[in-house]
């Protein structure tokens, strides 16, 4: 029995990093599911793994939310570009994943800023700023599952 929950805990540790390129799967919610397996089922976790992870969580929406405005509204981007940045990142999941992710939601927002200020040049660099918005939260959100992942492994083995 024990064999079967771990494989269900590394299942869903994947599946956090799966996440990460195809945002369909919420990558939080499968690591948050591994520790309550674990919690559940083996044996409890402490105050430090928990609180960890709660914190960190929050880190990991800050992080996706701080990158999107960062770069979209550095390089001059309206509201509607940030929305379509976030509606393109939704139908990319489904659109030739996992290039999708990336080419749906520069795509939509070099039309909508087009719309917006009929200026290519302006619409192609912001477009070029949810593309690095993307990138630099999912490495963020990459760092950040790992550390979890490893407070984990502490916790389990160590404490």
């Amino acid at each position: 029995m024990d064999i079967l929950i771990w494989l269900i805990i590394v299942s869903f540790f994947l599946l956090s990093f799966v996440g990460l390129f195809y945002p369909v799967i919420p990558g939080i919610l499968m690591i948050w599911l591994g520790f309550a397996s674990y919690h559940f089922f083996m044996d409890s976790l402490g105050f430090w793994s928990w609180g960890s992870l709660l914190v960190l969580t929050v880190l990991i929406f800050a992080a996706d939310f701080v990158a999107n405005m960062y770069f979209v509204e550095r390089r001059g981007g309206s509201k509607w570009g940030g929305r379509m940045a976030i509606a393109g990142l939704i139908i990319g999941a489904f659109v030739v994943p996992p290039f999708g992710i990336i080419l749906v939601p520069f795509a939509l927002v070099v039309i909508t800023e087009y719309l917006v200020t009929k200026d290519i040049t302006s619409a192609l660099k912001i477009g070029t700023g949810t593309v690095f918005a993307f990138l630099s939260s999912t490495f963020a959100k990459f760092v950040i599952q790992v550390v979890i992942i490893v407070i984990f492994i502490l916790d389990v083995w160590l404490m």
